[in-house]
């Protein structure tokens, strides 16, 4: 099993006189970048632009119009929530002011995208504000709570340490898949077709309903209705597809018993048909079973 660690790639789609909402995708790899898209990388870093009246984004302009609108500052960060969604841009002003530079935030739908005319592609950020709305406007702090950003570092560090179980444990069982993959390197048993009062084959709506709990301790029966040992364990794969069933035989009250391990095509079950017992049943007996190689998972 391989372990995928998302990283997020933010693409801010601006269409149009405004931001366009974000549309999360159902899966990976379905998001394709269109012409009027922004990379949050490209988008860092853009100068912001004031207007003092009222810009169509839907009107290209001419090459060098910029220049009649005040250079207010750049773009120095994105705002996410929690959910991922851009609450705001974090605009870096001071020059326009006649100040230092101080970040305050601007929403999305302040900003309208002006194209220049003819080929060059060339994109401006424009707001429509004033001098005295921009020196009123409170400074962005940054600076997180101690406890907050101590709570975070804890949360990332058991996130650390969860994945590097989840890595460990998965390692594991790739190990055991390949060794019941090599101790089943035999001749495989036919699905027996036995028969039992009061009971039938089980759909496969009731197959998928078993669960491991269900299954492990369950007695194994031979054609003869001899019972030739009990399930142990269920071995999965990554995928959640059972690769083996490990059946404990021989021994005496759960002492000395031997594990081996058989396929999940090999056992037939059934279900009691008026109550909820099952019972498995394998074409095989327990000195044949005994016979297998001992699986060591």
């Amino acid at each position: 099993m391989k372990r995928i660690l998302g990283t997020t790639a933010i693409i801010l789609s601006l269409t149009g006189p405004a931001f366009a909402d974000a549309h999360a995708s159902a899966g990976f790899g379905t998001t394709t970048a269109e012409a009027t898209d922004f990379f949050a990388s490209d988008l860092i870093g853009m100068r912001i632009y004031n207007s003092e009246t009222e810009v169509d984004g839907n009107v290209a302009i001419k090459a060098g119009a910029e220049t009649e609108w005040d250079d207010i500052g750049e773009i120095n960060d994105i705002l996410l929530d929690e959910n991922g969604d851009v609450k705001a841009v974090i605009l870096g002003v001071g020059g326009f002011l006649g100040l230092g530079e101080r970040d305050v935030t601007v929403s999305m739908d302040a900003i309208k995208v002006v194209k220049e005319e003819g080929d060059t592609n060339d994109r401006f950020l424009v707001v429509t504000t004033s001098k005295e709305m921009l020196e009123k406007a409170p400074e962005f702090d940054r600076a997180m709570d101690d406890d907050v950003a101590a709570a975070a570092e804890e949360v990332d560090q058991a996130a650390d340490k969860a994945a590097k179980e989840v890595d460990q444990a998965a390692d594991k069982a790739e190990a055991e898949v390949e060794k019941v993959d090599a101790d089943q390197d035999r001749a495989m048993l036919a699905r027996p077709a036995a028969t039992y009062d009061g009971y039938a084959d089980a759909n496969m709506e009731e197959m998928e309903a078993l669960t491991a709990e269900d299954l492990e301790g369950t007695y194994v029966y031979g054609t003869d209705d001899d019972t030739v040992g009990e399930i142990g364990a269920l071995v999965l794969d990554d995928n959640g597809k059972v690769t083996a069933v490990v059946i404990n035989v021989g021994g005496f009250l759960g002492m000395g018993e031997k594990p081996v391990a058989v396929t999940w095509d090999e056992l037939q079950v059934l279900k009691q048909s008026d109550g909820d017992d099952f019972r498995i049943y394998i074409d095989s007996n327990k000195e044949a079973l005994e016979a297998l190689p001992e699986y060591q998972g």
